[in-house]
């Protein structure tokens, strides 16, 4: 059980408390590990021995499981564990999708011992393979996300800001979105690949994503004008979006994007990578206890 004492909402230890109990009436053994730094969750399910050990369990979020994913399948030994989440991150769009936002359910769900396979998109990023459970995004949520991160003084409102602030700008960007073998050149508002329903803090960005049917869910908004990205972002929360004349919703199983000028991705939440990527599903890759 991999939890991080420091980061987030500092509750990681807290949670632990309360679930330690749940997991010992069931009579499950734990391994306790601390985080101590970005990126040691990812270690651990990367290089920690696997002997004798029937899952692999993080209290965290989606980034939180993003470090273990991408940990779990660069491993030299190419060995995997079921994956179980006990809800404790500032985003959990992935528990949002089992409905499961209790750290104890969580635990409960886990003891079952049920396995359900989940797809996991596989990116090369410019030459660099990450893995996403979540999103693919490229365009301006990763925009936002970035603007944000420097905002963090304004706490909650900063992706609101954020938002206005970089459709304000009205950047452009120009590029080649090949969807399985289909190239169609132009000027994108955004580009996101879906593998979960919800995003972010319970956006359905993907209102008919499903975890295991082997296809990526592809959300393309066109550029438009300020006004119209400005009334189409509400909808997000919805999913209203879909029904929006400027958004393409489809459902794929690869596709790349090659920007004029390249950009940094938004992988999980996780602000990695470069395009030019190509992304394909990997179908049932990853188990996850639930």
């Amino acid at each position: 059980m991999v939890v991080n004492p420091h980061g987030g909402l500092k509750k990681g230890i807290g949670i632990l408390d309360r679930v330690k109990p749940i997991f010992e009436s069931g009579g499950a053994e734990l391994t306790v590990l601390e985080t101590e730094y970005a990126g040691h969750a990812r270690e651990f399910a990367q290089e920690k021995d696997f002997t004798g050990y029937d899952g692999f369990c993080a209290i965290g979020g989606d980034g939180t499981m993003h470090e273990v994913i991408n940990g779990m399948l660069k491993r030299p030994d190419g060995r995997k564990l079921p994956i179980g989440l006990v809800t404790g991150g500032t985003g959990n769009s992935f528990m949002h999708d089992l409905d499961c936002l209790d750290p104890e359910n969580a635990a409960k769900r886990i003891l079952t011992g049920r396995l359900r396979p989940i797809d996991i998109a596989k990116v090369d990023a410019d030459g660099e393979t990450l893995y996403g459970f979540n999103i693919v995004g490229w365009g301006l949520p990763t925009d936002i996300n970035a603007l944000a991160e420097k905002m963090r003084w304004l706490g909650e409102q900063r992706y609101n800001i954020a938002s206005i602030i970089e459709v304000m700008r009205g950047k452009q960007r120009l590029a080649k979105l090949i969807i399985e073998g289909n190239t169609v050149v132009g000027d994108y508002g955004f580009i996101l690949g879906c593998n979960t329903i919800h995003t972010g803090k319970g956006m359905m960005m993907a209102p008919l994503a499903q975890l295991n049917d082997g296809l990526i869910d592809l959300i393309i908004a066109r550029k438009a004008s300020r006004f119209k990205l400005l009334r189409l972002f509400p909808k997000l929360f919805s999913g209203a979006h879909v029904g929006d004349p400027l958004v393409d919703y489809r459902q794929v199983k690869e596709f790349s994007i090659i920007p004029q000028e390249d950009n940094i991705l938004n992988i999980d939440g996780e602000m990695i990578g470069s395009t030019p990527i190509h992304v394909t599903v990997e179908q049932g890759l990853i188990d996850v206890l639930v």
